[in-house]
């Protein structure tokens, strides 16, 4: 037996024995019970295959951990970590989604303390590609694949959206070079988009975190190749032919400005492409506003409507 649980009843029993509040402890009883029946419930719900082997770069095997509800062939959404471009991993991807029945595949990339800019990006197009490449042998849609990001991820995320079908920055990475790794959906959350203008926008903070990690990203400081910070970023790469996107950003961040968003809200706009603008009221760099069921709520309804296209 969980020894949380086994705790919590050993403290009802020790309340119970001095008769000390009966009615509440019969109602923390029933709630700590229900607690772990939903919690049961939501693992028997969800399966999930770890360190798959999408790609191989020299002797690095590139890794992916695929989380599959119980709903029969569900849209994919290909998660894509955080971490100022040169930390985090795969392990513990955001699963609000799951319970609306999509499938999530958390992937592992080079770190640009590995590798600067464009390996990170071929990397996750090699991801994509071995996704929709498999779908059939692990149950979910190879139609139309969506991709999630968060601070880094989330630049990663808008700029593999927003160059679908850039052979330049394709690469050819991996085993399934005839699939497509053209993505039909992005979530942005709070994700850098604009290298040239980011670090005047940004706080002191912002600063100490960005400054290193763009050098590391680009291999260079930004304002040594302003031509590459410029091709790096997503707002330069939209044009009309880009999928929707859902983006997310708090009006407290300070390490990415939402005024990063905002100028992709703006370079979609000018291209009449589909998108929706969440900014979240006191939310700063992550956290729990972004997990509320709310927004999760808000995501599915956006995208229900875009896939069904």
């Amino acid at each position: 037996m969980d020894f949380v649980f086994v705790n919590h009843l050993k403290i009802f029993y020790i309340l119970a024995e001095t008769k000390i509040l009966k009615e509440r402890i019969i109602f923390l009883l029933l709630a700590t019970i229900l607690s772990f029946s939903i919690a049961l419930k939501a693992q028997r719900d969800t399966s999930s295959i770890k360190n798959i082997v999408y790609a191989e770069s020299g002797n690095t095997k590139l890794l992916l951990d695929l989380y599959m509800p119980v709903k029969k062939d569900p849209y994919l959404i290909v998660w894509i970590h955080g971490g100022a471009w040169r930390s985090g991993s795969k392990e513990s991807p955001p699963l609000g989604m799951l319970p609306y029945g999509y499938a999530l595949a958390s992937i592992n990339y080079h770190l640009s303390e590995e590798a600067a800019l464009p390996i990170p990006i071929f990397d996750i197009k090699a991801a994509i590609r071995f996704l929709r490449g498999n779908a059939k042998k692990y149950g979910y849609r190879a139609d139309k694949i969506v991709i999630w990001g968060s601070s880094s991820g989330g630049h990663y995320a808008a700029f593999v959206g927003t160059t679908n079908n850039d052979k330049s920055w394709e690469g050819d990475l991996g085993n399934y070079l005839n699939e497509s790794s053209s993505i039909q959906a992005v979530l942005d959350f709070y994700g850098p988009t604009d290298f040239l203008t980011i670090l005047n926008q940004s706080t002191p903070h912002g600063l100490e975190v960005r400054v290193p990690a763009l050098k590391l990203l680009l291999g260079k400081p930004v304002e040594q190749d302003t031509a590459l910070a410029r091709k790096a970023s997503p707002v330069f790469q939209v044009d009309p032919t880009d999928p929707p996107m859902f983006i997310v950003h708090g009006d407290q961040d300070n390490q990415v400005p939402v005024n990063q968003s905002l100028e992709l809200m703006a370079a979609y706009k000018k291209n009449n492409l589909q998108y929706q603008l969440e900014i979240v009221p006191g939310a700063g760099h992550g956290g729990e506003a972004y997990d509320k069921k709310e927004l999760m709520e808000k995501m599915n309804k956006f995208l229900e409507e875009v896939l069904k296209k």
